[in-house]
C-alpha cells in the first residue's frame, strides 16, 4: 500500500501563488525552463513526483538552459555572500588549507577557460580533497562529455535543493 502523505513543505510549496512558487524553485535551480516545468506541473501529491518531474525537467534542458542554470552557481571554494544553501553544500572546502583553496582557484580558472562555465559539482558530501581531484580530471573531458556530467551533476544538486524544501518545517 503506498502512502499519500503529502509532507507539510511539499503541501506549502504546493499552495503558493505561481510567482511565489518559482521564485523558491528559482533558488533551487536558475535554468528558468526547468522553473516553469515544475511550477506548472504542481499540485504534488509527493515528494518522489516532485523529485521525478526535477529529473525529467533536467533531462530536457538545452545548451543554454544549462548556461543559465550554472550562471547561478558560484565557482567551488568561493560561495556567494549571505547564500546559506551555496555556503552549506561547499562545507568541505570551508577547512581546506589555503594551499588547497588556491589550487582549487587555479583548476577553476583553467576549467572555466576550457568550457566556459564554472566547475559545476554536487559538492556535498565531499570533501576539498574530493573536488580537488574531481575537477583534476574532468578538465579532460571532451566538451559533449563535460556537458552531461554538468547535466547529472545538476540533478543532483537540484534533487538535495527540493528535498530540503519538501522537508522543510513552517
Amino acid at each position: 500500500m503506498t502512502s499519500t502523505f503529502t509532507p507539510p513543505g511539499l503541501a506549502r510549496f504546493n499552495d503558493l501563488e505561481e510567482r511565489a512558487a518559482s521564485a523558491v524553485l528559482h533558488e533551487a535551480c536558475a535554468a528558468g525552463a526547468w522553473v516553469r516545468r515544475l511550477t506548472a506541473a504542481r499540485p504534488y501529491a509527493t515528494a518522489d513526483e516532485l523529485y521525478a518531474e526535477s529529473d525529467a525537467a533536467t533531462a530536457e534542458l538545452t545548451a543554454a538552459d544549462l548556461d543559465e542554470a550554472m550562471a547561478g552557481h558560484p565557482p567551488i571554494g568561493r560561495p556567494r555572500p549571505g547564500d546559506p544553501a551555496s555556503a552549506r553544500e561547499q562545507r568541505g572546502m570551508a577547512g581546506a588549507s589555503d594551499r588547497l583553496k588556491a589550487e582549487m582557484l587555479e583548476l577553476n580558472l583553467a576549467y572555466q577557460e576550457k568550457f566556459g562555465h564554472v566547475f559545476l559539482i554536487c559538492a556535498t558530501g565531499r570533501t576539498g580533497e574530493q573536488m580537488r581531484d574531481a575537477v583534476r580530471e574532468r578538465i579532460g573531458n571532451t566538451p559533449e562529455r563535460e556537458r552531461e556530467i554538468v547535466r547529472t551533476e545538476l540533478g543532483k544538486i537540484n534533487r538535495i535543493r527540493l528535498a530540503r524544501l519538501v522537508e522543510e518545517d513552517a
